[in-house]
């Protein structure tokens, strides 16, 4: 009597790409809530110009303060209420989703670029390159990333370039010290001796060779800044060192309402929960990026 072998059941082995990426990162609840949330977040900053039921910063007479909708005295063609001097709060939201975005993104690029040119020299030619790359970057770690920002937009001038430059210098380190331990663990991996030996330029080592097989962490760690440069940036705006009136910047708005805070609630708790949910959704995607690049983490 012969017995036939149990096929064996084999994992998405075969899911190969962005279809094994998706695989891993779907396994996280999370991350999927979070990816959805920053979706429509971009949908919303893209498309604000047209959808915004008004212009952000039309002021509307004898409209100051109204409750949102909801609440009594509130009106409809203000779902979440006007400011102190009568501006829509839900069109400067939508505004604001574009800058607080922009932000994020031109300082996770700026800090991203310039952390991976230092890491990449820093942990490629070792000594005297390596030392003098890391005590500056140690230098810039030492202090608070909130205080170093504040002084050096308080140097450069307040406005929002000054405090994208000043987010992204007091956030490069961390990519460059990532970039550097990659490189040193990838530098004397065999595929690397073999470009070595075949001839290959410093140049072509660094950015084909090594570089590509460092991204998985570098991507983790660019998703978790985003979320710090918003959160720095939204500071800045509160102290009004950041974007200036009349910018609807979510920190901006949160400095303008702050001293009608117990007469009206929802000039600052709408902003601030409109900055809490970002950061948060876009942490989640990072906790998913973390579980879907990280070879350690994937799930058998």
């Amino acid at each position: 009597m012969s017995v036939t072998p149990a096929t064996p059941v084999t994992p998405p082995r075969a899911i190969s790409g962005l279809r094994e990426f998706w695989y891993y990162f779907s396994q996280n609840t999370g991350a999927v809530i979070g990816f959805v949330i920053f979706v429509l977040l971009v949908l919303i900053a893209i498309t604000s110009p047209w959808i915004a039921p008004h212009d952000p910063a039309k002021i509307y007479n004898g409209f100051f303060l109204v409750p949102p909708a909801w609440q009594e005295g509130g009106d409809v063609r203000f779902i979440f209420g006007t400011d102190a001097i009568g501006r829509d709060i839900l069109s400067r939201l939508m505004h604001g989703a574009r800058y607080s975005l922009l932000i994020g993104a031109v300082v996770v690029a700026i800090s991203l670029t310039g952390g991976i040119i230092l890491g990449l020299l820093a942990g490629y030619f070792r000594g005297w390159v390596d030392t003098l790359i890391m005590r500056v970057m140690d230098i810039i770690l030492a202090f608070p990333s909130l205080l170093l920002a504040l002084v050096m937009v308080t140097v450069l001038g307040p406005g929002l370039f000054n405090a994208m430059l000043a987010i992204a210098i007091v956030l490069q380190p961390h990519f460059a010290r990532l970039t550097r331990a990659a490189v040193i663990a990838e530098k004397s991996r065999e595929y690397v001796v073999s470009a070595k030996v075949a001839g290959a330029s410093h140049m072509r080592l660094m950015l084909v060779t090594i570089l590509p097989n460092c991204l998985g962490p570098l991507i983790v760690q660019a998703t978790l800044s985003f979320s710090s440069a918003i959160l720095d940036a939204a500071a800045l705006g509160f102290l009004g060192l950041g974007a200036q009136p009349p910018t609807p910047e979510w920190g901006t708005m949160l400095a303008d309402a702050r001293e009608f805070i117990l007469r009206a609630w929802w000039v600052i708790t709408i902003p601030g929960l409109a900055i809490l949910v970002t950061v948060l959704a876009i942490n989640l995607i990072g906790d998913g990026l973390r579980d879907a690049l990280d070879p350690k983490l994937k799930r058998s």
